[in-house]
């Protein structure tokens, strides 16, 4: 069975708001049985994925951690938007940058519409530190392997980059999580009430039909590369 199954059928139970013994009752197992799927501990039948792919109304590919969509759904080159011209008016179309570029374009269009409810213009700042810093070392990183290029474009030394900007980073989240746990830094006030942030799996995919998709598509791979 998949390592995934457990912690799934454990998420989409705590999002229903049930507890462990109704879903047992209502699946037709005990609810140590089920305790013991949800734990990992035993593993289950084909016929009781089908039930717990019924019961939830996702897929058996959802489950199994197949797919990063509740409908077993894979984004594919053909479901993206057309690629967008660049300045000198060409089109540069190669699907692995096109999809993982959707991926994270589509991811942050969730994350910043989110971050619109709240008034906290440092929680946003920081946020967008944080990402920027991001693109800024992948970029420098691939500026300079080419030693033709002109390294004083960037005032940063080169020998001082890479620390800098881990630590910058740092700030930068250190910051938000500070001003979601109700803390006042200098970044921003801390925010007493998150309950707007309140979210589950199917309530995004109602809110973002087609950015839900690539959002769990990014936190399925980066979840498998920080586990490797």
């Amino acid at each position: 069975m998949a390592s995934d199954f457990h912690r799934i059928i454990t998420l989409l139970r705590k999002e229903r708001g049930i507890t462990q013994k109704q879903a047992a009752a209502e699946l037709g197992v005990s609810q140590a049985l089920l305790s013991h799927y949800e734990k990992g501990i035993r593993e289950c039948g084909l016929d009781f994925v089908v039930r717990v792919a019924d019961y939830y109304n996702v897929s058996c590919d959802y489950l199994l951690g197949r797919s990063a969509d509740r409908n077993g759904l894979t984004l594919n080159i053909e479901d993206l938007p057309e690629e967008e011209a660049r300045g000198d008016g060409k089109f540069r179309v190669s699907v692995l940058p096109t999809m993982n570029k959707k991926f994270i374009s589509h991811s942050l269009n969730v994350l910043y519409d989110k971050l619109a409810i709240c008034s906290d213009k440092g929680l946003v700042t920081e946020v967008s530190n944080y990402l920027m810093i991001a693109v800024y070392k992948m970029f420098r990183l691939i500026y300079t392997s080419n030693p033709k290029n002109v390294e004083s474009m960037f005032r940063v030394p080169a020998g001082a980059s890479g620390g800098y900007s881990n630590a910058a980073m740092l700030r930068a989240e250190a910051n938000v999580q500070a001003i979601l746990a109700g803390e006042n830094t200098s970044a921003g006030n801390g925010i007493k009430d998150t309950t707007a942030f309140a979210m589950t799996t199917a309530s995004l995919d109602k809110e973002y039909p087609v950015y839900s998709k690539s959002l769990w598509r990014v936190i399925k791979e980066c979840e498998e590369r920080i586990l490797q």
